[in-house]
């Protein structure tokens, strides 16, 4: 049976309408039907009660794992990760360089389909620099475990697709399609992707192109059916 995978860079559930609409996020994420979706830009308020996450857990049936980057006066602010699968360990990685934004990696073991697969669900910077060196702790990461079912997914602000920080993936994980997924409403940059270890685990990868997908955020999402052996 397969997984579905998949990853949303959901823009803090502000559609290119430049509404704040969070039913609708959770409705493209529920028509995807995915086991695990790795979420970007994500708002962690400090009164969490009506938080943006929980709301989405809430409204998608899924359970939440949060991993903030950014301290803000209001609350926090980053990655997340929704699943139906069953949680066994959730670690968070700080990907920071320097003065910039910080950055980080959430790493989630789950178990779904009676296969335990390493999740890892990122957001890397918007400066070359910043994700060389992002990419480089990520493959130091993977390294230093042993290989198993592995799917890194999220935001990867890679413009170009001969960059060095693709490359060195492609070299790692091998080279999956790249689906377009920003801007939205006229998609021609594969900044959101998903890798997935081994390579011949990956059955299809698509971005979701609704007219709901086109307007909820800025981004649309990949999605990805994995069947691991």
């Amino acid at each position: 049976m397969g997984i579905v995978l998949a990853s949303y860079n959901i823009h803090r559930c502000i559609g290119s309408d430049g509404r704040l609409d969070i039913p609708r996020v959770a409705e493209v994420i529920c028509a995807m039907g995915a086991d695990v979706i790795a979420l970007q830009e994500v708002d962690f308020p400090l009164d969490d009660k009506l938080g943006l996450l929980h709301r989405l857990a809430g409204e998608t049936g899924m359970v939440p794992i949060a991993g903030p980057t950014l301290s803000q006066a209001h609350g926090h602010y980053g990655n997340a990760i929704l699943t139906r699968a069953e949680v066994l360990a959730v670690r968070r990685h700080t990907l920071s360089l320097g003065t910039r934004e910080p950055r980080g990696a959430l790493d989630v073991d789950i178990r779904c389909n009676g296969i335990t697969i390493q999740i890892v669900a990122t957001h890397l910077g918007l400066q070359p620099l910043e994700r060389r060196h992002q990419i480089r702790a990520l493959l130091d990461m993977f390294r230093a475990i042993p290989p198993g079912p592995t799917a890194l997914l999220g935001d990867f602000n890679e413009w170009l697709p001969w960059g060095r920080p693709v490359r060195w993936m492609h070299r790692y994980f091998g080279r999956p399609p790249t689906p377009a997924t920003f801007p939205a409403v006229l998609p021609f940059l594969s900044l959101d992707r998903i890798w997935v270890h081994p390579l011949r685990a990956l059955r299809q990868i698509e971005s979701i192109r609704t007219p709901l997908a086109r307007i909820a955020s800025d981004h649309l999402p990949v999605r990805a059916l994995v069947e691991w052996d």
